[in-house]
């Protein structure tokens, strides 16, 4: 836990950034009649039937030193997938950084295994000399910043009907752009100091 917490004490360093990763799912849910367009102050009247559509797994990648995060959406969570989501922060968002810090959850595909089962040897190998993997501890995954940041996406683009693949990329897409245009962050409170108060109980006791 200590190890979480002192990470995100370090400066911005732009050839070892910091990015922290979590992922959830979003049902689908469609509409069985069309909406009551909303009369002057009121608000869309949706029917209580709705029509299951599947589901969608989103995988979130937040910077909190920068403000900056994305969000990839794909049909399933797979090892494969969280491999190519390692190779796409490697080579696509952060090309130029010498060393990836990763902050993430102790889930069995969030290995540099995963890349090898994924990517020829080399490859995978160069993608991994990149990347620098910290575990959150079991029942500790809330110390990942990424889990408020998916909060915040629950909360401002999800809690709602969303039909189809296409329209979640399109409305998660818009909230990426909205909080990348404010470089909006998470200001993180929970110090090394208040864990060995608050949660003293976790610590070994010495006789």
């Amino acid at each position: 836990m200590e190890h979480i917490l002192e990470l995100y004490t370090h400066p911005y360093q732009p050839q070892r950034p910091l990015v922290c990763f979590d992922e959830t799912n979003k049902q689908l849910i469609g509409e069985t009649r069309i909406p009551l367009a909303p009369r002057p102050g009121g608000v869309t009247r949706y029917d209580y039937e709705y029509t299951r559509e599947g589901t969608c797994n989103l995988f979130l990648f937040f910077a909190p030193l920068e403000g900056w995060r994305y969000v990839k959406v794909t049909a399933r969570r797979t090892t494969q997938d969280f491999a190519r989501c390692m190779q796409e922060l490697v080579e696509v968002h952060f090309p130029q950084a010498e060393r990836i810090r990763v902050v993430l959850d102790n889930l069995n595909s969030h290995t540099p295994w995963a890349l090898y089962e994924t990517f020829p040897a080399a490859q995978a190998k160069r993608l991994v000399d990149r990347l620098e993997f910290h575990y959150t501890p079991k029942h500790g995954s809330w110390l990942n910043v990424a889990e408020i940041e998916l909060s915040v996406l629950n909360g401002q683009c999800l809690d709602r009907r969303i039909p189809d693949p296409g329209t979640l990329e399109t409305e998660v897409a818009a909230w990426v752009r909205t909080r990348n245009a404010r470089a909006a962050k998470v200001h993180w409170r929970f110090t090394t100091a208040d864990a060995r108060i608050k949660l003293k109980r976790l610590y070994p006791v010495i006789e």
